[in-house]
C-alpha cells in the first residue's frame, strides 16, 4: 500500500493483501534465518538459556553480559573463566537415576521394614482393630504432611546433593541445616547399626528354628547366650554392605531391585497362608493353631476389635506407646530425598516417589492389620492339645480352649502336667513376634523378608549418611568438617564419608543393645520433619519472589501443624531424648549462628529478614518523634572507611547495636564499576572489623554536594541520619578544600541536621599511610597493616589507627556544654560511656555562668538538671569569665593560624565584625587547656557558622585555637531540638 493511501474497509482488495502476508514472510525465510544466524555478530546480548541461572551464588554470569558492557557495547573477555569451565567440565558421565529405581523403591525398603514381619501383629493385638488403624493413619499423616512440604521444598528450584540438609539448608539457611544435617548423618549411622543388628537376630532365630540343637557359632556361645555370635555375623554382614556401597551404584541399585523382589514375594506369602487352613511349611496344623493361628474368622475380629493393652518388656502398654513402636516404621520416607544429587530430575522424582511409596506402604500396612485381627486370636495357649480337644472327642473333656485365657482357664490347666503352658503370656499377638512367620505359607519366606528389610534399611543409612555428610562438608558450615566434602568419581562418591558412617555404625553394632540409640535416631529423624514442615510454612510467610514450588498439593498452615506434630511425637516417643534432640539442634544452631558461615542462598529467613525490616521501618515511619525515643543516626563522612579507621571506630561506639551508621563517600576520579566493586570491598571490611554500618556513595564533582544528596537521600522514612560527622580537616594550603569543608557543615545545618566534627591528635586520615591491610587468625592481632614498602606499621602508628578499638579509658570525659543545642552535647558522652572502651571514665561538665555572684545557685540548678536527665556525671564547674579578653599570647598564636592560610582569604572587615566572636573562641580555648589538657576525651559545643560576615578560612581558625594542641576533641552541636528529657 502507498504511503499516501487511505485504508478502506469497503475495498476486499485490500484484505487478500493482508491474507497473502504471511505467504511473502515465506519466501523471504532465507534471508531471515542469515539474519537470525549472524545475530550474535549485532548484539552482545543473549538469548535466554538454563545455563544462566544454574549457578545461585552469582546473579551476573559469563554467559550474560553486565550492564556496563551493554552500555558500551563491548564484552569484557575473561580468560580465566573458560579456563576454569575446562577444569570443572566432567570426565565421565555419572549415573542418574529415575523416580522408580531412585526414591520409589528405596522408599518402599525402607518403609517395608522388620515392623511389617515383626512388629505389627503385637501393635494390633495390644491396641485392637479400630486403634491400631487410627495409629497407622496418625502416623501416616505426619508422613504425608512432611512430604508435602519436602515435595514443596523440592520443587522450588534445583535440588543438589545433600538431600534432607540441602533442602532445609536452602530454606532455613545453615544454621538449622547445619545442625539437622550433622544430627542426621549421626543418626543414620546408628541406624546403619541398629538394622545390621536386626538382621543378625532375624538371621540367629533363624537358625534356631532350623536346628533345634543349635547352640550358637563362636566357643563360649549359646542357644539362649549368643551375643558375640551377632558381633560377628553383623561385622561381616556390615564390611560386605559398604563394599558394595563403595563399589558404586549400579550395583546398589541391582540389590535393592532383588530385595524389593524378596519382600514383595515374602508378603504374598504372608497373604496366601491366611487360606491355608492346615499345615504351614513351618508348622504342623496343631502347633500353628495353638500358638493363635484361625484362619478367616468373624469370632477372632470380634475378639481383636477393641484395645487390650497388657504388660510388656516389663512396660504396661497404652495408645502412647504404640504409637510411639510403630511410628519408627515410617521414618524412611527420606530415603529417595538423600538421593538427590544422584537423580535425574530431583524435583519430579522426590515428591512423585515419596508419595506412591507412603499410599503403597500405608495400604500394605492397613491390609495386613486388618488380615492379622481376622486371623489371629491376641492371647494364645500354645498348647496343641486344646486345639486337639477343640476338634477331636479326647479323653480330658474340660480342657480350656487355646484362646481361652482367663483365670478360671488357667488354673485348670496347672492340673495337668502334660501340659508345657500354663498360661497365655508367650503366644497370641500381644505377646509373639513370629505371628506372620505361623500366618504365612511357607514360615521362611517372612525370614527372607526380614532379611530384606534389615539388609535393605542398612544400604539406605548407608547411602544416606556420608552424602549428608559430604554436602555439610561441602558447605563448610563447622571447623573441619570440610575435609568431608570432597568427592570420588563421576558419582562423587563420598568415601571420606563411608569411613565416618561405619566407625559410627561399627562402635554401635559392638554395644548390640541399641534400644535407646534407636529412639534417640527417630528423635533426630523426626527434628529434620519438623524443620521441613516449618521451612515450607516460612517460606510461604515470607512471601518472597523467589518461592515459586510448582508443587501447589501443600498448605503452610497443614505444614505447621506437620512441624507441631512432629515436635509432640518426639517427646511422646521419649521425653527425655526428645528434649536432649532438641538441645542438640539449639546447640549446633547456635556454633553455626557464632561462626557465621558464607553462605548466601536466599533462604526464607533471609527473605522474613527482609519483610521484618520493611514493616518495622514502615511501623517507624507512621510513629510520630519523641524525644525518648531520640536515638543518633550518624551520617559518617569516611571516604574509603579502611583509611580513616578510627573515625568510623569512634562513631561505631555511639551507634554499635542501638542505631544508625552510614559511612559516606563522595568519589569524584574514578569509574562507576571501580565504585561498584568498591563497595564489596568496604562492605566486607566492615564485616571483617565488625562495624555494623551501611556504606554509601554518590558521584559529585564537589564535595560538599555530594554530601548534601547523601544527607539528602540516605534513609528510610525515619530510618535516616540526623547527625553528620566528619573527621577534621587540616589542609590548610587548598583553598578549594577548606571551602568546601566549610560548605559541608553549612549545608547540614541548612538540612536541620546535627553536625559532629572529631580531632584526633595523630590524625583520623591514614590514606597516605596504610597501603595494604591483611586479616589474620591471631586474636590479639588479626589485622595487619603496610606501608608503600611493605613494611609492618610502628607500633604507635597502629595504635593511632586503633586508638578506639582496644583496651579501655580511664581518664575524664570532659563536656564543655557551653551552650543548649538540645541537650547533643551531653548526649554523645553519656552514650560513649555505657561502652566497654569509655565505661572506665568519668563525666565531668563545664558550663558558662553570667553571674559575678550567686554561681554556686547556677551550679545547684545544673547539678539538678542533670540528676532529672538521669546522667550520670562526677562533677560540675561553672566558668565564669568567659568574657574575660584572651591573653596576648593566645591573640598572637590565633594570627599566626589565619596567615598560615593563603593571602586575601579573610577581609578586615569580616575580622572586624567577628571580633567579640573570635575572643570568646580564644578565651573558650584557654581554659580548655587549663581545664582538660589531660582528658580522655573532650566534648564541646561547635561554633556556629554564617553565610554572612564569615569565611571558611576564620571559620577554619577558630576550630583550629579550639582544638590545637589538645587531647582528642569532639566539635558538636544538635539542631536545636530537645534530645533529652526529664519526663518519665
Amino acid at each position: 500500500m502507498p504511503d499516501n493511501a487511505v485504508f478502506d474497509p469497503e475495498d476486499e482488495s485490500q484484505f487478500r493483501r493482508l491474507e497473502v502476508y504471511p505467504y511473502e514472510i515465506s519466501q523471504t525465510s532465507s534471508l531471515a534465518s542469515t539474519y537470525a544466524g549472524n545475530l550474535a555478530d549485532t548484539t552482545i546480548q543473549v538469548l535466554p538459556s538454563e545455563t544462566n541461572y544454574r549457578r545461585l551464588s552469582q546473579i551476573h554470569l559469563e554467559a550474560r553480559p553486565t550492564l556496563d558492557e551493554l552500555i558500551t557495547g563491548k564484552k569484557n573477555v575473561d580468560n580465566d573463566a573458560e579456563d576454569a569451565a575446562a577444569k570443572d567440565r566432567p570426565v565421565a558421565e555419572a549415573l542418574k537415576l529415575g523416580w522408580i529405581n531412585g526414591v520409589l523403591i528405596r522408599v518402599l525398603l525402607s518403609i517395608w521394614g522388620v515392623m511389617l514381619f515383626l512388629r505389627l501383629p503385637w501393635v494390633m493385638g495390644q491396641s485392637g482393630l479400630i486403634q491400631g488403624l487410627v495409629v497407622i493413619t496418625l502416623c501416616n499423616l505426619i508422613t504425608i504432611t512432611t512430604t508435602l512440604s519436602m515435595s514443596a521444598v523440592a520443587t522450588n528450584g534445583r535440588i543438589a546433593s545433600g538431600g534432607v540438609y540441602y533442602m532445609i539448608s536452602r530454606a532455613l539457611g545453615p544454621e538449622f541445616g547445619g545442625a539437622i544435617g550433622v544430627l542426621f548423618a549421626i543418626g543414620n549411622s546408628i541406624f546403619v547399626a541398629m538394622t545390621t543388628l536386626g538382621f543378625c537376630l532375624s538371621l540367629t532365630d533363624f537358625l534356631k528354628d532350623l536346628n533345634e540343637d543349635y547352640n550358637g557359632i563362636l566357643p563360649g556361645s549359646t542357644r539362649d547366650d549368643d551375643l558375640n555370635d551377632k558381633r560377628l555375623i553383623g561385622a561381616i554382614t556390615m564390611a560386605a554392605l559398604f563394599v558394595l556401597a563403595i563399589v558404586g551404584m549400579k550395583w546398589i541399585t541391582r540389590v535393592q531391585k532383588l530385595l524389593i523382589i524378596l519382600l514383595i514375594i515374602a508378603q504374598l506369602d504372608m497373604f496366601a497362608g491366611t487360606f491355608v487352613t492346615g499345615s504351614s511349611l513351618f508348622l504342623n496344623d496343631e502347633k500353628r493353631h495353638a500358638r493363635g493361628y484361625t484362619g478367616w474368622s468373624i469370632d477372632t475380629v470380634k475378639d481383636n476389635i477393641n484395645s487390650e493393652y497388657v504388660e510388656f518388656e516389663g512396660q504396661m502398654q497404652s495408645f502412647l506407646t504404640i504409637f510411639a513402636v510403630f511410628f519408627n516404621s515410617v521414618t524412611g520416607i527420606v530415603a529417595g530425598a538423600n538421593m538427590s544429587g544422584d537423580l535425574k530430575d530431583p524435583s519430579d522424582a522426590i515428591p512423585k516417589g515419596t508419595l506412591i511409596g507412603i499410599f503403597t506402604t500405608y495400604a500394605t500396612y492397613m491390609a495386613f492389620a486388618v488380615i492379622i485381627c481376622f486371623n489371629f486370636l491376641r492371647k494364645a495357649s500354645g498348647n496343641p492339645e486344646e486345639y486337639l480337644k477343640e476338634y477331636n472327642n479326647t479323653m480330658y473333656p474340660d480342657l480350656p480352649s487355646v484362646g481361652n485365657c482367663t483365670l478360671e482357664a488357667n488354673m485348670v490347666r496347672e492340673q495337668y502336667d502334660f501340659l508345657v503352658h500354663k498360661d497365655c503370656t508367650e503366644y497370641g499377638s500381644s505377646h509373639d513376634q513370629k505371628v506372620m512367620t505361623y500366618l504365612s505359607a511357607t514360615g521362611y519366606l517372612v525370614y527372607f523378608g526380614c532379611f530384606g528389610a534389615t539388609l535393605s534399611s542398612a544400604l539406605a543409612g548407608i547411602e544416606g549418611a556420608p552424602r549428608v555428610l559430604q554436602a555439610v562438608g561441602k558447605d563448610k558450615i563447622y571447623p573441619y568438617i570440610g575435609f568431608f566434602g570432597k568427592g570420588h568419581g563421576p558419582n562423587d562418591e563420598p568415601f571420606r564419608g563411608y569411613g565416618f558412617t561405619f566407625v559410627i555404625a561399627f562402635a554401635c553394632l559392638m554395644i548390640a543393645e541399641l534400644n535407646t540409640i534407636g529412639y534417640l535416631t527417630t528423635n533426630f529423624t523426626l527434628a529434620a520433619y519438623a524443620l521441613m514442615n516449618f521451612s515450607a510454612f516460612h517460606s510461604s510467610m515470607s512471601n518472597s519472589p523467589g518461592w515459586r514450588p510448582t508443587f501447589k498439593y501443600y498448605n503452610p498452615w497443614v505444614s505447621l501443624l506437620g512441624t507441631f506434630a512432629c515436635v509432640a511425637v518426639m517427646i511422646l516417643v521419649n521425653w527425655i531424648l526428645g528434649l536432649a534432640t532438641l538441645v542438640g539442634v539449639a546447640f549446633l544452631y547456635g556454633i553455626a549462628f557464632y561462626l557465621k558461615p558464607e553462605a548466601n542462598w536466599g533462604s526464607s529467613l533471609d527473605a522474613q529478614s527482609y519483610v521484618t525490616a520493611l514493616n518495622g521501618v514502615m511501623n517507624l515511619n507512621d510513629k510520630e518523634e519523641h524525644v525518648k525515643t531520640y536515638r543518633p543516626q550518624i551520617l559518617l563522612l569516611t571516604g574509603n572507611p579502611a583509611h580513616r579507621q578510627p573515625l568510623v571506630d569512634f562513631a561505631s561506639l555511639i551507634t554499635k547495636k542501638s542505631s544508625l551508621l552510614v559511612c559516606a563517600n563522595v568519589i569524584t576520579d574514578i569509574s562507576k564499576k571501580e565504585a561498584k566493586e568498591a563497595k564489596e570491598i568496604v562492605n566486607d571490611w566492615l564485616k571483617d572489623h565488625d562495624i555494623k554500618a551501611f556504606y554509601i556513595s554518590t558521584f559529585n564533582r564537589r564535595f560538599s554536594e555530594g554530601v548534601d544528596n547523601i544527607a539528602t537521600l540516605s534513609g528510610l522514612g525515619k530510618l535516616a541520619p540526623n547527625l553528620v560527622m566528619l573527621g577534621y580537616h587540616q589542609m590548610k594550603f587548598n583553598p578549594a578544600n577548606t571551602n568546601e569543608y566549610y560548605e559541608t557543615i553549612m549545608k547540614a545545618f541548612e538540612a536541620n541536621l546535627a553536625v559532629a566534627v572529631l580531632r584526633l591528635p595523630g590524625g583520623v586520615n591514614f590514606s597516605n599511610t596504610i597501603y595494604s591491610e591483611e586479616h589474620t587468625k591471631d586474636k590479639h592481632n588479626p589485622f595487619v597493616y603496610r606501608d608503600k614498602d611493605g613494611h609492618v606499621l610502628s607500633k604507635s602508628t597502629l595504635d593511632n589507627i586503633q586508638k578506639y578499638r582496644n583496651g579501655s579509658k580511664t581518664g575524664t570525659i570532659d563536656v564543655w556544654w557551653l551552650f543548649d543545642d538540645g541537650g547533643l552535647t551531653l548526649l554523645i558522652p553519656h552514650l560513649l560511656k555505657t561502652k566497654k572502651q569509655f565505661s572506665g571514665c568519668k563525666i565531668r561538665v563545664f558550663a558558662l555562668t553570667t553571674k559575678e555572684f550567686g554561681i554556686d545557685e547556677d551550679k545547684k540548678n545544673l547539678v539538678n538538671l542533670l540528676y532529672k536527665f538521669r546522667i550520670d556525671v562526677t562533677d560540675v564547674i561553672m566558668i565564669p569569665d568567659i568574657t574575660v579578653s584572651p591573653s596576648k599570647e593566645t591573640r598572637l598564636e590565633f594570627e599566626t593560624i589565619v596567615r598560615e592560610y593563603p593571602d586575601h582569604s579573610t577581609s578586615q572587615q569580616v575580622i572586624d565584625s567577628n571580633r567579640l566572636k573570635t575572643f570568646r573562641h580564644l578565651r573558650t580555648a584557654e581554659l580548655l587547656r587549663e581545664h582538660s589538657k589531660s582528658a580522655e576525651l573532650v566534648v564541646v559545643t561547635l561554633p556556629m557558622p554564617r553565610r554572612q560576615n564569615l569565611t571558611p578560612v576564620y571559620y577554619m581558625a577558630w576550630l583550629e585555637i579550639i582544638t590545637r594542641q589538645m587531647p582528642p576533641v569532639l566539635l558538636i552541636r544538635g539542631n536545636q531540638t530537645s534530645v533529652l528529657t526529664f519526663y518519665s
